[in-house]
């Protein structure tokens, strides 16, 4: 460092000391390049802690870089270019054989000029980073005068001020003029060659290299909006570049589009509006008279000027995604194209987390890791993210369509098709049919996709490795490598306007002939079959250990299924790990870590050296929370919800008279976690016949989880008033108590913060179902692959880890802020156990009490509820 002491953090106030022990912890990692485990409870500061470290080492590793470009300048950089030219020309026109020197001389010329070749590099690299800089900072300078011009003008202020004079400068606009030179008319052929810089004169300029950055990607788009909120309060807002990435489904200002709904339609409708905007044809003439051509939409938001224009607002100040279509909708310039022009110069890029997973996807994008920074926060269920993304599904009625949609074509053009496209779309129809035929079907050309097709087989599942696959399909022969290029190519590819091309051509035959689609079917349909045919051959290609195909057959073709499901996730994301400079995994809860490791880092070769672990405690006082591990009710029945028993009646009764007991102390909100939909609902069931939800309504107002998403919010916000309604009232009712699903809609992501989460109850144990061929596959796999420890094999290790993983992240709901507390009751005596206490996080398992009476614990929990009432 440029003090040669400890790194200064800039914050917005005086930070933790967690959050001090958090940001060296972070600085250390990204200075030598490790691969770090970071956890840090909600209401810790954790994103500002995450900013002000990761941004102060940016700071200060580009300063370092300054000054050592700076020595270079200052030193005999000019002496030594013209060596370096001056032996370049000498040894390229003296052949080494006609040398009469020794050869330690020659060895320490040859090395001579080596390091004046690399010092003239590190010379041009400081040139252009100079450049950037100036042009970086015009940027910002014009921003800031064309918001300060706004401000005034929608003041009614009339008289021209100094900066206005200076924005109507002729040489500033000669500025901006250069840097808006940089035209292009193929939208479709520029984006991917996202490295070009505007406002050069040679050639060599209009390269741009990827600045040192940092790319910090989450679960969701309300995710990264937060925390843009938050580098906006930091003190880095001024000076740091700053790029929010969407999907053209949340980036998108275009009305028409956006009201087609579905992701893939939008996507679809989008880049065909690109294409139409620079497939230009000319009119054709016939009889000496000019053909009218077919109008073609195109999009009124995808022009050079505007996208520029664009890029500079974004590189020129800090910006969520809303505040950022706001801005575009102004200057009708598409967002979405134009935050990928910004990539490149930009040193905080902020992306959803699938953009980086990809490989296809990060490419598209723009993104490129070598030698970056990158930083996945909510990364506890990175592992199942990852084999999510990779997987595959495929319907029989989807390939039966797809088969009818591309037999068809090939029929129509068959004439006007090249022999080598031809065998192509044979050797893709070949396939097809091997798929269908591995579900008991038979497809023939023309047959309408729409049918569905009998099958002799009876519902059954069946699970096979990828070559066993292949071979039952028989298109075991067949390079899937080559055809998944092949169907790849074809669809961007611009076709004659005759043909329209084959995706064009596919798109046409989407509709039903008769014009009636159910609901379901229309959501089946709304994307080309071909899209998952492709996605599915592409998953095929995966080597045959990582891998395997689930069969679902269910008596006809239509409903029958094909799943790929991934079992080795570090396949896909070991080039990640390569090549980054450093990767940091940040999270609220990110124990257990153990599978975490093995599953990810160490499968793709990450040293153990490499790896580091970071977890801080709670800023809350010890007193506020009390974790209680429950092993009986309170009459006296040992609570242990194992499949066997949790559906008895005196352990239904038994929960029942917990929560009653509880109920009658806790004010505000009581969240109760049950461990599947299944079991809430017959557990409700039984109370409801009981008189069990009778006593607990006498308390608290009954809310439970909603089955749709979009009920989620109302449910919340009735919840929420009902409890302020309570505190002021007074009356019989003390709150609310809200049943919820661990796993569910309200387990990840919701705040049960303050009176909302006095209390959480959960009970039992929610460990996943060990009967699913899936999760059977994934134990095998680990077990045959990963190193047995602690006495439990991994795929044993596998199913504790998920299901603690999924406990943690509901208990987490509670305890959002300082000044925040709250009960948590874990009702199961298995809780108990030394190794499921150590998969707590360590700020819970530190306050944990195990009681194996009720009374006891009701005791402890009465005490520090009076506690805080009185003193609140």
């Amino acid at each position: 460092l440029a003090n040669a002491g400890a790194p200064h953090f800039p914050f917005p106030y005086k930070p933790y000391p967690i959050q001090e022990q958090f940001m060296q912890a972070l600085y250390g990692a990204l200075e030598h390049g490790k691969v770090g485990i970071f956890e840090s409870p909600t209401g810790t500061g954790k994103s500002l802690s995450l900013i002000c470290g990761a941004l102060s080492w940016l700071r200060d590793h580009e300063e370092k870089r300054r000054q050592e470009a700076d020595r270079l300048l200052q030193g005999d950089g000019g002496t030594s270019l013209s060596i370096s030219s001056s032996l370049s020309t000498t040894t390229s026109s003296t052949p080494p054989s006609s040398s009469a020197e020794p050869d330690w001389i020659t060895d320490f010329v040859q090395k001579k000029a080596e390091r004046d070749f690399v010092s003239k590099l590190k010379v041009d690299e400081e040139l252009r980073r100079k450049k950037r800089e100036e042009h970086l900072e015009m940027i910002r300078n014009n921003s800031q005068l064309k918001s300060a011009l706004k401000r005034k003008v929608e003041h009614n202020i009339l008289i021209p001020s100094r900066e206005e004079e200076e924005l109507n400068n002729p040489e500033e606009e000669l500025i901006v003029a250069e840097y808006e030179m940089f035209q292009f008319d193929n939208i479709m052929t520029t984006l991917p060659q996202l490295d070009r810089f505007c406002g050069g004169d040679d050639e060599d300029d209009l390269v741009e290299e990827h600045v040192t950055k940092i790319y910090y990607c989450s679960r969701t788009h309300s995710q990264l909006a937060q925390f843009i909120h938050e580098v906006q309060k930091s003190p880095f807002s001024p000076d740091i570049s700053l790029v929010p990435l969407g999907s053209r489904q949340n980036m998108c200002v275009n009305e028409e589009v956006r009201r087609l709904g579905s992701v893939q339609r939008i996507n679809d409708r989008c880049m065909e509006m690109q294409k139409n905007k620079h497939d230009q044809r000319p009119k054709e003439v016939e009889g000496g008279k000019r053909k009218r051509g077919v109008s073609k939409a195109v999009c009124p938001y995808v022009g050079a000027q505007g996208l520029q224009t664009l890029r500079d607002a974004v590189l020129g100040a800090v910006r969520d995604i809303e505040q950022l279509l706001s801005l575009a909708r102004e200057t009708r310039s598409c967002p979405y194209y134009a935050t990928r022009l910004a990539i490149p110069p930009a040193q905080l890029v902020v992306l959803p987390y699938q953009t980086v997973l990809h490989e296809g996807t990060r490419r598209a994008s723009g993104v490129q890791l070598k030698g970056q920074v990158l930083i996945i926060d909510e990364a506890h269920n990175l592992s199942d993210v990852l084999s999510c993304i990779h997987s595959s599904e495929l319907t029989g009625a989807q390939l039966c369509r797809a088969h009818s949609q591309l037999a068809q074509y090939s029929e129509r053009y068959r004439s006007r098709l090249k022999a080598k496209n031809l065998m192509y779309i044979k050797q893709i129809l070949f396939v097809v049919e091997g798929l269908v035929r591995v579900l008991g079907g038979k497809c023939k050309v023309g047959q309408n996709p729409h049918m569905t097709f009998p099958s002799l087989c009876l519902p059954a599942t069946e699970l096979l490795t990828i070559n066993n696959f292949l071979f039952k399909a028989q298109i075991d022969n067949i390079n899937l490598f080559k055809v998944t290029t092949t169907t790849t190519r074809s669809q961007p590819q611009p076709t004659n306007r005759r043909t329209e091309g084959l995706n064009r051509y596919l798109q046409t035959l989407q509709k039903s002939p008769s014009g009636q689609q159910g609901a379901a079917e229309d959501r089946e349909l709304a994307a080309s079959p071909m899209m998952q045919v492709e996605g599915f051959f592409m998953a095929l290609t995966n080597t045959n250990t990582d891998g395997r195909v689930v069969l679902q057959t269910q008596g006809s073709v239509a409903v029958s299924s094909m799943k790929f499901l991934l079992l080795n996730p570090a396949v896909h994301f070991s080039q990640v790990l390569k090549d980054c400079r450093a990767v940091i995994f940040a999270g609220g809860t990110m124990q257990p870590v153990s599978d975490f490791k093995q599953e990810l880092l160490f499968s793709a070769g990450v040293e153990a050296e490499r790896i580091i672990e970071f977890s801080c405690g709670h800023v809350i006082p010890p007193e506020n929370i009390l974790p209680i591990v429950l092993c009986s009710g309170p009459s006296g029945q040992e609570l242990e919800f194992t499949f066997q028993n949790r559906d008895t009646p005196r352990m239904m009764e038994e929960t029942g008279r917990v929560l009653s007991n509880l109920c009658n102390v806790v004010p505000g909100g009581v969240v109760c976690f049950f461990p599947s939909y299944d079991y809430s609902r017959r557990i409700l069931e039984h109370w409801e016949a009981s008189g069990v939800l009778a006593r607990l309504s006498s308390k608290k107002k009954i809310f439970q989880e909603p089955k749709k998403a979009n009920q989620v919010e109302k449910v919340l916000n009735e919840f929420s008033r009902t409890i302020q309604r309570c505190a002021v009232d007074g009356g019989t009712l003390s709150g609310a108590l809200l049943f919820s699903v661990v796993g569910g809609k309200m387990s990840e992501g919701i705040n049960f913060s303050d009176d909302l989460g006095r209390c959480i109850v959960m009970v039992g144990m929610p460990y996943p179902n060990i009967k699913s061929p899936e999760l059977k596959e994934k134990m095998a796999y680990l077990d045959k692959n990963l190193p047995h420890s602690g006495g439990r094999s991994p795929g044993q290790a596998l199913i504790e880890n998920l299901c603690m993983k999924a406990v943690n992240q509901s208990i987490g709901r509670a305890i959002r802020h300082r000044e925040d507390y709250a009960c948590i009751v874990l009702c199961d005596r298995r809780y108990s156990r030394p190794a499921t206490l150590a998969k707590l996080p360590d700020w819970i398992r530190a306050h944990t009490h195990t009681h194996t009476s009720f009374g006891p614990a009701f005791a402890g929990l009465r005490r520090v509820i009076h506690t805080h009432t009185c003193n609140g």
